[in-house]
């Protein structure tokens, strides 16, 4: 489902259903759109759950379950020119169990410029997820692009909190920023998330961001400059 240039609207009850190994099956993209409510539904697919492109304002994702797929993910931002800010986005409430991901920001390095700001993530349940909580400003897939440049998107405003359950490989939250441009007024609280997977206990990868981290954090975030 693809809601492209679209204002006020409500999808409530929504179950989508594509195999986990099905490519480039995203189960909503959004782009370009405007006060967006996706709401107590039901996706499974092989690519991303809910994936935000550039323009998508005032977007809210609230009670889903996500799984299998790649999770619900806003971007990836900044690989072509004249892209619109996002702003305003609202996961809460959402369960994702067995993706590849759970919940994700990225851009492109060498990127175009652009603005992320103003998404919060809140109230998550992750059961066996690959990747928990990604925040990548070095997404490069398949190597095809210039890591050694940094994106030009600026990320500001944004917050994870109380994000609990399993992963199935060590690296439970990243939070990689541009080098160029680190993020601004990023918010970690209270993540509780432990590897049932092999490669030993739940870490944290962080860089270019100095956050402001409440309550309790497992695995620990530190080492962020």
């Amino acid at each position: 489902m693809n809601l492209l240039g679209c204002n006020n609207v409500r999808l409530q009850h929504v179950t989508i259903s594509a195999p986990g190994t099905s490519l480039n099956t995203d189960g909503i993209h959004i782009g370009r759109s405007s006060k967006i409510n996706i709401t107590d539904s039901n996706i499974q697919t092989g690519d991303d759950c809910v994936s935000l492109g550039d323009g998508s304002k005032g977007i809210a994702v609230t009670r889903v379950t996500c799984g299998p797929g790649h999770g619900i993910s806003v971007g990836s931002l900044g690989k072509y020119p004249n892209e619109e800010d996002v702003v305003g986005v609202t996961v809460k409430n959402c369960t994702l169990i067995k993706t590849m991901n759970g919940v994700r920001v990225k851009t492109w390095p060498a990127s175009y410029n652009g603005i992320a700001s103003d998404m919060h993530f809140e109230d998550i349940i992750m059961k066996d997820v690959q990747n928990p909580v990604i925040l990548d400003q070095e997404y490069c897939p398949y190597n095809q692009c210039k890591q050694q440049i940094p994106s030009r998107v600026k990320i500001s405003n944004v917050s994870f909190k109380n994000i609990r359950g399993t992963s199935s490989s060590p690296l439970a939250v990243k939070l990689v920023c541009s080098r160029g441009f680190p993020c601004q007024n990023v918010q970690i609280g209270d993540i509780n998330i432990v590897n049932k997977g092999p490669g030993g206990p739940a870490k944290a990868q962080c860089a270019h961001l100095k956050p402001t981290v409440l309550g309790k954090q497992t695995p620990a975030i530190v080492n962020c400059a």
